[in-house]
């Protein structure tokens, strides 16, 4: 008789009594696969790549998720009195292919058997893997088999050892066992199966003392220990919790994840997450997915992330979906919202290390060890935080203030586009039509050219160059203005022949410092006069106190001071009849231009302005201003 035929399935399985799930360390998708298979197959033990004397303090961790935590082992050798300590640990992760297995395994009613090797002092092995996401569209086995040809041989002694010792455990258990699955790393598996089949000797173990504890995780600091990001762990969590699915989050939670931030934004920045259009938000997923294919990723990681978003909708989103992406939901934050200790003694984790109660600063390693990272910078201007906010306040000097060059640059050009477009509006209204003779001077009418299609006559327009020219420009972007929120009203001067005289009223500067002496306002309403000269602050000038509202006021200093007949108005709306009566009061003319003429993410630029505290501070003020 001739032996079944292999399947596919039989790929990943080492005896009749065990069956192996290679996976990569810290991946959802993985997570998900774990959970699916114990659940679909009559298994009746779970071996975990874990030293037995994890289990105890592992398990009561998991019981505790989805509060995040590590099991922490301090690594013992023979001498430390000359190098530094060092700890390695289990993180206690939902997304963490192992500790989801134990965590269904323990609802199941499955054994677990920690089956790794103990050692005085961790070694770990990383590697470089594909996509994870890939699982969508190939089996496990394949998957396996594609990385079965680049998976290395052990790296280190002490892994040769470990893998001897899992696969003895292994022939140990499947006396005891029907059928078995051991979840492992995709590079430990067929080094394991090998040492089963060819029954290798275990190492001897060896004796030592190092002692194990669990602690908590500082919130903030989650991004370092979890394998997926923080938000993603929690709709993870959440697609627990409420039964919802899950096996589409690497990519469905990253959408959810941007649609937060951008929410965020609003409840903060209203001004600027209106600026975060449907169409602003397809070309930044555009975007990402074109910097995940050159990174040869099918799904973006943070980097990625932020990159796009400050590239694509500037500095505040950006930083809005970095603080959306390491926060969990279910950690208690404070106050501030910046995040606690959920405990006295919490762990504070970094890259590749941590600070412990008791034991203080040292190396972390990681016994579930998964892709290999590579740490690129990305600078966002953080938002300063009260205390910070307080010292800048107190030390601000209210007799020395300036404004940001690079700021003056930008609506002093945006002036002049408006002042020409003004003066054209005045050549077009002596614009004429006449029968075209030998020229078609400005172009040809074609309204009065159809009017009279009938005499078979031509008419071309004429468009003489524009009379007089226009000094003063009145920007209004809030109208009616309130006066309790624009409590800044004052008169700069140029400091420059290419600047204008600034007369405008704007937000408080004082609520919002951005840095040490910048502080940032929003202007109500601003008044230009070029070529710049030294007037009264119209402010305080007696000769305006009839006016009773600030856009009033502002208008009357426009035309008071305005040497040249008209005054070009840029508002929401048409000159109310106030306006134009005001404007006969001092003999002047109103060219008004329509303020949705400009593009709504300019005027918001332009409207937000930075006041510094001198002119030294401009030295590092572009370290503290975002650009919009």
């Amino acid at each position: 008789m001739s032996s079944p035929r292999a399947t596919a399935d039989d790929f990943l399985t080492i005896s009749p009594r065990i069956r192996v799930l290679p996976i990569i360390h810290g991946s959802g998708d993985f997570a998900v696969l774990v959970r699916d298979e114990l659940l679909n197959r009559r298994y009746d033990c779970l071996a975990v790549p874990l030293p037995p004397s994890f289990q105890e303090d592992v398990e009561a961790a998991v019981e505790q998720l989805p509060t995040i935590s590590v099991v922490v082992q301090v690594d013992a050798e023979d001498d430390q009195s000359e190098a530094e300590l060092g700890f390695s640990y289990v993180p206690i992760d939902p997304c963490q292919g192992v500790i989801a297995g134990l965590r269904t395994a323990r609802g199941e009613r499955i054994a677990r058997e920690f089956i790794d090797l103990e050692t005085p002092r961790f070694v770990a092995a990383t590697g470089h893997f594909p996509d994870p996401y890939a699982l969508k569209r190939v089996s496990p086995e394949r998957f396996a088999a594609a990385m079965l040809a680049v998976v290395p041989p052990a790296p280190s002694e002490q892994s040769q050892q470990r893998i001897l010792w899992m696969a003895a455990r292994l022939r140990e258990l499947e006396t005891r066992y029907r059928l078995i699955l051991l979840v492992c790393s995709i590079l430990d598996w067929p080094w394991i199966r090998d040492a089963y089949q060819r029954r290798l000797a275990p190492p001897e173990p060896e004796s030592f003392f190092a002692p194990i504890a669990t602690y908590p995780v500082d919130p903030r600091t989650l991004l370092f220990v979890l394998g997926e990001l923080p938000y993603i762990t929690g709709l993870y969590e959440r697609g627990r919790r409420e039964l919802t699915p899950d096996d589409n989050l690497s990519i469905d939670g990253v959408k959810e994840m941007v649609l937060e931030a951008r929410e965020r934004l609003r409840a903060r920045e209203p001004r600027i997450a209106q600026r975060i259009t449907p169409q602003v938000l397809s070309i930044y997923f555009r975007y990402v997915r074109n910097l995940s294919l050159v990174d040869r990723r099918l799904t973006p990681d943070l980097y990625t992330l932020i990159v796009a978003a400050q590239q694509t909708a500037g500095d505040d989103f950006a930083l809005a979906l970095a603080e959306t992406a390491r926060a969990y939901p279910y950690a208690r934050l404070d106050d501030d919202g910046e995040g606690a200790f959920e405990a006295p003694g919490a762990v504070r984790m970094g890259i590749n290390r941590a600070e412990l109660p008791v034991w203080g600063t040292g190396p972390m390693v990681s016994r579930l060890p998964g892709q290999a990272l590579s740490w690129r910078t990305c600078e966002l201007r953080p938002r300063p935080r009260r205390q910070e906010q307080g010292r800048w306040r107190q030390r601000w000097n209210p007799f020395g203030m300036c404004s940001w060059p690079p700021e003056d640059d930008r609506i002093e050009s945006f002036h002049r586009h408006v002042r020409d477009q003004a003066k054209a509006i005045l050549g077009a209204d002596l614009a004429r039509t006449e029968k075209f003779t030998t020229s078609v001077r400005d172009g040809i009418d074609i309204r009065e050219t159809l009017r009279n299609w009938h005499t078979g006559d031509l008419y071309v327009k004429v468009v003489p160059p524009s009379r007089g020219s226009i000094e003063a420009v009145v920007f209004l972007f809030d109208v009616p203005a309130d006066p309790a929120v624009y409590t800044n009203r004052t008169t700069w001067y140029a400091e420059h022949a290419e600047e204008s005289t600034l007369a405008f009223y704007a937000t408080d500067p004082m609520k919002k410092l951005v840095g040490p002496g910048i502080a940032q306002a929003e202007y109500g309403g601003a008044l230009f006069l070029f070529p710049p000269r030294p007037i009264p602050d119209i402010w305080n000038d007696p000769r305006l106190d009839f006016a009773d509202t600030l856009e009033e006021r502002l208008l009357a200093g426009a035309f008071l001071h305005s040497q040249d007949r008209h005054v070009a108005i840029v508002s929401p709306k048409l000159p109310p009849a106030s306006w134009r009566r005001l404007a006969r009061k001092f003999g002047r003319k109103i060219v008004h231009l329509p303020l949705k003429r400009f593009s709504g993410q300019l005027l918001e630029r332009l409207r937000t302005f930075h006041v510094l505290n001198g002119k030294q501070v401009r030295s590092y003020a572009a370290d503290f201003i975002r650009d919009l």
